[in-house]
């Protein structure tokens, strides 16, 4: 008996730390910027990190603490209200610095004692060029960093969110862009400039749609781009983004009204698991004050599936979201998670891992 209650009550606090570092006072539209490539003789480059406060009182910046003499910080100096907007700005001067980069902010308050930490990274490249070694994926004529376009984040906004790639003629020849692309409506390109020349750089823009899209997490497409590369004409990329709904900052009584999921934990461990696979149950609950949606449950793997028993709760209402594992083929320690989607704007986006021994 008295284990059984020890494993409960430990549950219980895991459950409650990790509830409470997913609620942030001060939320940041992201914590890891990356300039991308950064040129030494460029000078200092510049990044501002915008918050809201979405505490119920002002909340002052004391410090911020840098990481390196080469950043330099910056930051709302008055205080900033309840559902306003600040900033905390990194500036990083490349000088004397070539190669890749990761610097961080440590960021104190006067509303909590943990201090926030923010990052920058990046690569800086010197000669007015970027290291052809950099460029070490071949498609055709076309070299590239990487073999695949990775926007990252992408709301689900009726906007287009857009990234850019570098390319290289690495042939003898000249390669033009036809400005022909075979893809979905979701997904824009646009090649510049139009005619590369052999040694040249150039870039490829991807735009991706999330609205038109109209799914969750972890989604993967494909697109042809089409040149007169005599090495190969039509060039094939995998384009991959991971979609999240946007919501504008609230003010705190608006966050008061909000729905908010919670979840009865985190983590959990199947423990030994036949080749039939098992299911288990989690408690999620709506402690907010408006009706919680749950849009979408996505597996990291097509072993995992997760069904919410009633994907729309009223204000304090309770059910269950049933995970599903199959290994397959799968033997040994496995780790597993499916990612909750809702309408929750604090955190719209919530986790659930669990591990499981297959037999």
């Amino acid at each position: 008996m008295k284990i059984r209650l020890f494993i409960l009550v430990l549950i219980t606090m895991i459950s409650a730390h990790a509830w409470s570092q997913q609620s942030k006072p001060l939320q940041f539209k992201e914590e890891i910027f990356d300039f991308g490539n950064v040129a030494e003789e460029g000078g200092p480059v510049t990044h501002e990190f915008v918050f809201t406060n979405g505490s119920n009182r002002p909340v002052k910046i004391l410090t911020v603490q840098a990481s390196c003499g080469c950043t330099t910080p910056g930051w709302s100096k008055e205080s900033v209200g309840p559902g306003k907007t600040g900033y905390i700005q990194a500036s990083f001067n490349p000088k004397g610095r070539p190669g890749f980069f990761t610097k961080s902010l440590t960021v104190t308050t006067d509303l909590e004692a943990t201090p926030i930490v923010l990052q920058i990274k990046g690569q800086v490249y010197s000669g007015g060029s970027v290291d052809a070694s950099d460029f070490h994926i071949a498609n055709g004529n076309w070299k590239l960093k990487a073999g695949s376009f990775n926007l990252g984040k992408v709301y689900r906004k009726d906007e287009f969110t857009s990234r850019d790639f570098q390319i290289l003629n690495g042939g003898s020849k000249a390669i033009t862009f036809t400005g022909k692309v075979v893809g979905p409506n979701y997904i824009k390109v646009d090649v510049t400039p139009k005619t590369l020349a052999p040694g040249a750089k150039g870039n490829v823009k991807i735009s991706y749609n999330g609205k038109l899209k109209n799914a969750y997490g972890f989604q993967s497409d494909n697109i042809e781009i089409q040149t007169d590369d005599e090495l190969n004409p039509v060039k094939s990329f995998s384009v991959y983004a991971t979609l999240e709904d946007y919501f504008d900052p609230l003010k705190p009584e608006d966050l008061a009204k909000a729905p908010q999921l919670r979840l009865g934990m985190t983590s959990l461990d199947f423990g030994t698991v036949s080749s039939n696979g098992a299911t288990r149950e989690i408690t999620v609950s709506n402690t907010g004050k408006k009706e919680l949606n749950i849009r979408s449950l996505q597996g990291n793997c097509t072993c995992v599936t997760a069904l919410a028993t009633k994907p729309t709760l009223k204000p304090g209402e309770s059910s269950t979201i049933k995970l599903n594992f199959k290994p397959q083929d799968r033997k040994g320690t496995q780790q597993k998670a499916v990612t909750i989607y809702s309408n929750d704007p604090r955190n719209p986006v919530q986790r659930i891992t669990f591990s499981a021994y297959v037999d």
